[in-house]
């Protein structure tokens, strides 16, 4: 990753918590998609043995350990919310790519299940318009802050009537 980034202007590596991440969104488009064909194709091949996952998204090409999702970590802090009697009556998720469709999965799954109550407001949100599992699309940034103010502004409000 560090080669590609060295010979791509634009691109940088991401050291997340999970994974190891080369982003080219900066890039320009043509020689950044693909350099990134050709780093997937070249991890893909070295890290073959290795108990890791390696994708490619929009503008991202990315190395985590297997068995690691959005998904699994969404259940994971349902289940424990249930463990400790919390479970929640409301529920947003937004996610802007592929990597967030399990994530998704989960929280609309939950629902039917004993991780979410029955009658929670659940809304599971993609961000532009593409195919998803969430059922709700926002178009940008823009709009999930206005969402966000929104909400925020909402909650105030029932706070002051509750006061």
């Amino acid at each position: 990753m560090k080669q590609y980034m060295e010979t791509t202007d634009g691109s940088y590596i991401e050291d997340k918590e999970t994974a190891l991440v080369w982003c080219y969104e900066d890039a320009d488009p043509d020689f950044g998609s693909c350099q990134a064909k050709e780093l997937l194709d070249h991890l893909e091949s070295v890290l073959a043995n290795e108990p890791v996952t390696v994708k490619s998204g929009q503008n991202f090409v990315e190395v985590k350990p297997q068995g690691v999702s959005k998904g699994l970590v969404a259940k994971r802090l349902l289940s424990t919310m249930q463990e400790r009697g919390m479970l929640p009556d409301f529920v947003l998720c937004i996610g802007d790519d592929r990597s967030d469709e399990d994530m998704f999965e989960v929280i609309i799954s939950s629902v039917l299940g004993p991780l979410i109550d029955p009658r929670a407001e659940v809304f599971a949100c993609t961000v532009g318009k593409k195919p998803s599992k969430a059922k709700y699309y926002l178009d940008d940034t823009v709009e999930i802050c206005r969402l966000m103010q929104g909400l925020a502004s909402v909650s105030d409000q029932m706070h002051s009537v509750l006061a």
